[in-house]
């Protein structure tokens, strides 16, 4: 009769009163892997930098005036912060809004804006008694680029205009047949002035060292430097240069004339008391003052814009 053969160490009753440590060597071992696992996981990520988003994705930045704001205190704002400013610490400069004594023709702008990286202008064609569209033009190159952008603006109102006279045609109801009608007229004139290359550009958005924009403030036919160093992107920026014409408070729109104001006549501008000339030559009064929004014609400079 052959002896019994005891068990192996991990399968053994352990003694009354002392309770069971052992434990099979595969499960120590992952124990042990899977904390050094941890371990190697977060000393990785403690040296690792957080990533970096785009911090401006969902901010509007707004730069200018607003209705309601008395024009002589933007101006003294404007350059007092422009006084203040500190070096850019960014190579390409700070961005600044540019604001004009009066309309300018696309030609006048290489003077007035001489040596200086221009990103955009801004420009609405001022009518006697008519709202008319604010549009932003890329300007890059003066002043071939804001003539580009005002030839592909009077199509799009040349097409507007066709828009609002078939609607005229067949509106039924007299009152709605005259806002079509006028509606036709406003547009056509825009895209009359705009094909001729019309003075019709009072701000320009740059972007320069702040001593290069204090140079600026003092050139003959600038109004106003409106730093903005929190300004990165363009398209997340709302401009609203004060007119040409407004001297005193930004009023709201005021218009002679019945306009219409559906989505296919686009974004209209306040009313300003100008008559122009369309060609480059022409030389806009200033009577009334009316506040400017701005048009998505290049994609959208201030302060955050207040939420809600």
């Amino acid at each position: 009769m052959s002896a019994a053969v005891p068990p192996p160490a991990d399968q053994r009753t352990p003694p009354a009163g002392r309770p069971d440590r052992a434990r099979p060597r595969w499960l120590t071992s992952a124990a042990l892997a899977a904390v050094g696992a941890v371990l190697l996981t977060a000393g990785w990520a403690g040296r690792r930098e957080e990533p970096v988003g785009d911090r401006t994705v969902g901010e509007v930045t707004r730069v200018g005036v607003r209705p309601g704001d008395a024009i002589p205190g933007y101006v003294r704002a404007a350059a007092a912060e422009l006084a203040a400013l500190p070096p850019s610490g960014s190579p390409a400069g700070t961005y600044a809004l540019v604001s004009f004594t009066s309309y300018r023709a696309p030609r006048e702008l290489p003077g007035v804006l001489a040596d200086l990286p221009v990103s955009e202008v801004v420009a609405r064609v001022p009518l006697p008694d008519r709202q008319t569209e604010v549009v932003r033009l890329s300007a890059q190159l003066l002043p071939q680029d804001v003539l580009a952008g005002m030839a592909t603006v009077a199509d799009r109102k040349d097409r507007e205009a066709a828009d609002q006279r078939a609607r005229a045609a067949g509106a039924a109801e007299g009152e709605l047949r005259r806002v079509y009608a006028t509606g036709a007229e406003v547009a056509a004139r825009e895209a009359q002035a705009y094909r001729a290359g019309c003075g019709c550009v009072y701000a320009a958005v740059v972007r320069a060292d702040p001593a290069v924009l204090r140079e600026l403030a003092a050139r003959p036919g600038v109004r106003a430097v409106d730093p903005a160093p929190e300004l990165r992107r363009l398209d997340r920026a709302v401009v609203t240069p004060p007119l040409p014409e407004q001297r005193d408070v930004v009023r709201p729109p005021a218009d002679t004339a019945l306009v219409p104001t559906g989505p296919s006549v686009g974004v209209s501008s306040e009313q300003a008391r100008d008559v122009i000339d369309p060609s480059p030559a022409g030389s806009p009064g200033a009577r009334g003052p009316a506040p400017p929004p701005t048009s998505p014609d290049t994609g959208g400079g201030g302060r955050p814009a207040p939420a809600g």
